[in-house]
């Protein structure tokens, strides 16, 4: 007799549950916005990393317990140069408003003072969690699918969890400290552009691209056209 036959077939029900779905769907925005940071004012970007961030939290400690199918590690999507340009990105846009102080650093044990911390360096790590994710879910193949989830959830739990607390508490700070969120000028860019040179104002309708959570929040994207 063929045991291999009588063997039950694996069951990955769990990668198509409620909590799973939705947190997949909440995972892909956050992947747009943390990509697509020039696409903002430093004001809209605070407020939709202030709503995006504790969204994303609560469905990642949502999701139910996955068992690894295979012992072999998934394959890592986003490279060093990825996730360098989405850090480098949200950083200039938030310029002075990126850096902050934070006790819940792994350093911190070894540390009399607080450490110093970025949010763009947070959102970038929570995005190379979560794109990897976002990849490994949507390849089709139900085995990589659950493994995805399983591999998220323990990152979740021992990672980009503590991430999104900590940038949160930064944007909240910046948010409703009274200061100027006016754009900068990020530090290491020249400004070579005409300043009396005005682009026209688009008054279309705000179906640019923009993030579901921004849409709901009555936002639109910037149109930060390269002068030549």
């Amino acid at each position: 007799m063929n045991n291999e036959e009588n063997e039950p077939e694996a069951d990955y029900k769990i990668v198509y549950s409620k909590n799973v779905i939705e947190f997949a769907t909440v995972a892909r925005e956050y992947c747009v916005f943390a990509e697509n940071a020039e696409k903002y004012t430093k004001a809209d970007y605070l407020k939709v990393a202030s709503r995006m961030l504790p969204l994303l939290y609560m469905k990642g400690a949502l999701l139910p317990d996955a068992t690894l199918a295979s012992e072999d590690a998934l394959p890592e999507i986003v490279d060093y140069e990825t996730y360098e340009t989405v850090r480098r990105g949200i950083s200039n846009r938030l310029t002075s408003h990126d850096n902050y102080v934070t006790t819940f650093k792994e350093d911190f044990q070894y540390s009399e003072t607080p450490i110093a911390a970025s949010i763009s360096e947070d959102m970038a790590d929570i995005y190379q969690d979560i794109r990897n994710f976002c990849e490994q879910y949507h390849c089709g193949d139900d085995a990589v699918m659950n493994d995805a989830v399983a591999t998220v959830v323990e990152k979740f739990r021992t990672y980009w969890g503590q991430r999104a607390a900590n940038a949160l508490s930064a944007i909240n700070a910046a948010l409703y400290s009274g200061d100027d969120l006016t754009d900068e000028a990020p530090a290491d860019e020249t400004d070579t552009e005409d300043e009396n040179e005005e682009e026209s104002a688009d008054t279309s309708a705000p179906d640019d691209g923009a993030p579901y959570f921004m849409r709901q929040m009555g936002m639109r994207l910037v149109d930060n056209k390269k002068k030549r």
